[in-house]
């Protein structure tokens, strides 16, 4: 029994989350909190297996609140978020205080794809209630990681493009990451992170301000540069297509398919595989579900390398943990060391 606390200002929301998640036999709402300050009371004296909460809120706000929950009460938190810019920023700053994912505050949904966002909701809360996060100490600046080590791939083909998939617990996963990553890195990087669309610009935004090398959410139509990040709008899917047989760019479509993630990390890994064939290095990080390992799959049957972040980093381990039990995965390596892995490997 996974035993969650719900922290939000509106009765409604209260009442909405509690009957969502109570009707999971593997949940229990064992309290509610109005604003921050009850928030950090009821965490130390309940010690619930997961806190859903709220941003906005009178008193003390969700970001507030949080810092001195990681502080004190280390617990995993999921933030309920606006699709908003500054809702956006403001889930951004929990991610990297130490919330491990948030779920869309969209109440114009609530009653046309309740349940939806309550099958997404219960996947979240079981994915992240039996992990519990490090105490930290939370400081107001942001500096990379170590740079890792990295030991050598048998092959001596060098990679000519990256592709990363990530979902839950990937924002501070990736930020890891490409803050390594030089201003000369030689190749393009292309990344699909389960994002809604309102998000993924500011993602981007961050990750340029914080990296040495240029990060910018991908336009459609735009060619691939090396030494870009390029990160999947929200909302859409991303693949790379050739362009009069010579130039590689960027594609964008709203087109689901058969894919039930937008962006989906299968699709693009799929059109890389078919245009650059061996060439391609795929990496899967945290998340839910098997996105990725089709594409994975196929840059592996191409000739390409993989690497999936192994199970003790993850938040969840889910996607990578089904491209590692389908054997594609080259390496299985722990956070820290991917950056150095893809440095190596290009």
């Amino acid at each position: 029994m996974i035993n969650v606390l719900i922290v939000d200002d509106s009765a409604f929301m209260r009442n909405t989350l509690s009957s969502m998640i109570s009707s999971d036999p593997g949940l229990r709402v064992i309290g509610t909190a109005r604003d921050g300050i009850e928030a950090v009371e009821k965490v130390s004296s309940l010690n619930p297996d997961v806190v859903t909460l709220d941003i906005e809120m009178p008193r003390m706000d969700g970001v507030e609140a949080l810092k001195h929950i990681m502080a004190k009460n280390p617990v995993p938190v999921l933030m309920v978020s606006s699709l908003t810019t500054e809702g956006a920023k403001a889930t951004l700053d929990a991610l990297e205080i130490g919330a491990v994912d948030f779920i869309p505050k969209n109440l114009s949904d609530l009653s046309v794809n309740i349940v939806k966002i309550r099958e997404i909701l219960v996947e979240k809360i079981k994915g992240i209630g039996k992990k519990r996060p490090a105490r930290r100490i939370i400081k107001h600046s942001y500096k990379p990681l170590r740079m890792p080590k990295a030991s050598q791939y048998t092959s001596q083909r060098r990679i000519s493009i990256v592709t990363i998939g990530s979902s839950t617990g990937g924002p501070r996963a990736l930020q890891n990451i490409i803050t390594q990553f030089p201003e000369d890195f030689p190749v393009p990087i292309l990344i699909a992170q389960h994002m809604p669309a309102s998000f993924t610009g500011a993602f981007a935004e961050r990750l340029n301000q914080l990296s040495k090398i240029k990060v910018k959410e991908a336009e459609d139509g735009e060619p691939l540069k090396k030494g870009t990040v390029f990160i999947a709008p929200g909302g859409g899917h991303m693949e790379v297509k050739r362009k009069k047989s010579i130039e590689t760019c960027i594609a964008i479509s709203e087109d689901v398919g058969e894919y039930i993630y937008r962006p989906s990390v299968d699709m693009l890994m799929l059109s890389i595989a078919q245009n650059f064939s061996a060439y391609v290095l795929g990496v899967i990080l945290t998340g839910l579900g098997n996105d990725g390992e089709k594409g994975m799959g196929e840059i592996k049957n191409k000739g390409g390398k993989t690497i999936a972040e192994s199970e003790e980093t993850c938040v969840v381990y889910g996607m990578p943990k089904a491209v590692v039990n389908a054997g594609i995965a080259d390496k299985i390596v722990p956070l820290d060391e991917i950056a150095g892995e893809i440095i190596n490997s290009v």
